[in-house]
């Protein structure tokens, strides 16, 4: 096991505009397992590939534990990759592969032997051995390309998407699993997903990153809570949050009928302008006729959940709409008109022009 360091490291591809990943410094602790998040084309993958060898750095450096690995072979980072298509051998049985990168490595056969019984026992595959990967279903696919990282023993696992091929159901028990085996090994791992949910639900840590950058790094809660811009906000979240352009007044920020307030600072710092305010779904809820200032709009759409609903609101006197998590016994015809309050206490603000926020 080792910490992994990204320290202001830069890849840059031939004729491209602009890097891929741009001075990304980052620091992963010893047996921590740190989720990289963002849309396509974010620089997440890339990151992890420059981390296991397969993309060259261009700028700054990588480091597993006390050793700078920026310019050293793939094969000899002791780092194990499990990628989004599992790259399993179809002429070799589930032993056969998990066994593949020992053989190489010239490991004694009963080594070997031992490494993988131990590791499909871990991954309820002892009695799938002798089957090829055609007689597998997707989620037992995806246990034998873990089962490959783990018979190695590695200082770092790096889990590219493994789970993207998968039904949301066999997902969901997956990543469970997943997360309670990193635990159980305490092996440093770092897992790209572009689901939030995923990101959310699995890592000790979570990094979001845009446009090849990274643009905040805290635990979960942490980045629920307390976003530093407009995109981690409307990124973490599910649905994610209402991100609404309002009018600055003397009173506060005017959205369609309503007016919300803003602390002083955060209102000296806007005046005159425009801010964008971030609400939550679940702080958004229904008012009745004697609520001063509340938001009026007609509904769009009524998403039933089952243990809740979300309520989707086309908002008056702008082309803004809302989400609101509601109670499941609220129903509500298309078009009629509604009356939203939010919780003050809730309320986010960020700089309509930068994204960045603004603090009281």
């Amino acid at each position: 096991m080792a910490t992994v360091s990204f320290r202001n490291a830069s890849l840059r591809y031939p004729g491209a505009e602009r890097p891929s990943v741009r001075g990304l410094d980052l620091d992963i602790a010893d047996g921590e397992f740190l989720v990289l998040v963002g849309p396509s084309g974010c620089g997440k993958s890339t990151s992890l590939r420059m981390l296991a060898g397969l993309e060259a750095v261009t700028e700054g450096s990588i480091h597993i534990g006390d050793t700078d690995v920026t310019d050293v072979e793939p094969q000899r980072r002791d780092v194990a990759m499990v990628f989004q298509n599992y790259a399993l051998y179809p002429n070799m049985t589930v032993a056969a592969n998990m066994g593949f990168a020992l053989r190489n490595a010239r490991v004694p056969k009963d080594e070997i032997a031992t490494r993988v019984a131990q590791a499909a026992s871990m991954l309820e595959l002892t009695e799938l051995l002798d089957r090829k990967p055609a007689k597998l279903s997707g989620g037992q696919r995806q246990r034998v390309a873990m089962g490959r990282a783990i018979v190695r023993r590695p200082q770092v696992f790096a889990m590219d998407e493994p789970l993207s091929n998968l039904d949301a159901r066999l997902r969901v028990s997956t990543r469970a699993q997943i997360s309670a085996l990193q635990r159980s090994l305490g092996v440093t791992t770092i897992y790209v997903t572009h689901d939030q949910v995923e990101a959310m639900t699995m890592g000790d840590r979570v990094a979001v990153m845009l446009d090849g950058e990274l643009q905040q790094l805290a635990a979960p809660r942490e980045l629920y809570d307390d976003p530093v811009n407009a995109f981690v906000a409307g990124f973490v979240g599910s649905p994610g949050m209402n991100l609404v352009t309002a009018k600055v007044t003397a009173d506060g920020a005017q959205i369609g009928t309503g007016t919300v307030e803003m602390a002083p600072a955060v209102r000296s710092a806007a005046a005159g302008g425009t801010v964008t305010v971030g609400i939550r779904p679940e702080s958004v809820t229904l008012a009745g006729a004697e609520v001063a200032n509340a938001i009026e709009g007609k509904v769009r759409l009524l998403e039933e959940l089952g243990a809740d609903s979300l309520l989707h609101v086309t908002l008056d006197g702008t082309d803004a709409a809302m989400v609101a998590r509601v109670p499941r016994t609220v129903s509500a015809e298309i078009g009629a008109t509604v009356r939203l309050r939010t919780d003050p206490a809730e309320l986010l603000f960020f700089n309509a022009d930068s994204g960045v926020r603004l603090r009281p």
